[in-house]
């Protein structure tokens, strides 16, 4: 777990399946914050920052240079005070996260946010079929402590503003132990 006494805001990945609604959350959030994040939406930083080997015409995607991306974000996530924002998360160093949010999505409606998209539908069977079998959530699972992982349900307006209310709360009981633990080592 990081846990880093030194960061004034911590790191928070929000992960989920394509069209879940993870930028609209991490939009929303960084504005609802205690606390400066800045939120970064991982896929449009590869393609602004040419962060990847190659175009993929069929998925109509980017595939990664994961080297690039974590040597890119390195200094950003050490610092603190971010929103990751990408629909994967077992990339990210296990020492980044101070919590984890995988949202959830039911799989019809997640079916026509992507048909809306205008995804291939090999592409929209695929994110689907992701999304049924749980992918994003057994990454995060595997890749980060439990206790920071969450999992949220993401179908609406008001699924969107609670989770956002209980990620603020989450940040300013993050403060509080942040300011506890340096407090304490202060002591010492």
């Amino acid at each position: 777990m990081s846990a880093d006494s030194s960061k004034s805001a911590p790191v928070i990945v929000i992960t989920g399946t394509p069209g879940t609604g993870k930028t609209t959350h991490a939009q929303l959030l960084a504005q609802e914050s205690p606390v400066p994040l800045k939120h970064i939406n991982v896929g449009e930083w590869v393609k602004d920052k040419g962060l990847y080997e190659s175009y993929d015409d069929e998925w109509q995607s980017h595939t990664v240079d994961e080297d690039k991306l974590l040597d890119e974000l390195e200094p950003v996530a050490s610092a603190g005070g971010v929103i990751l924002d990408w629909h994967t998360c077992d990339i990210f160093p296990e020492r980044w996260a101070d919590l984890v949010v995988v949202l959830r999505c039911n799989h019809t409606q997640l079916w026509e946010r992507l048909e809306k998209r205008g995804y291939p539908l090999k592409k929209i069977q695929e994110n689907n079929e992701a999304e049924i079998m749980e992918v994003v959530l057994d990454e995060a699972r595997s890749s980060y402590a439990p206790e920071i992982v969450i999992e949220l349900q993401s179908e609406g307006t008001e699924d969107l503003e609670s989770n956002v209310a209980r990620i603020v709360q989450w940040i300013e009981a993050w403060q509080k132990n942040q300011q506890q633990s340096a407090e304490r080592s202060l002591e010492l």
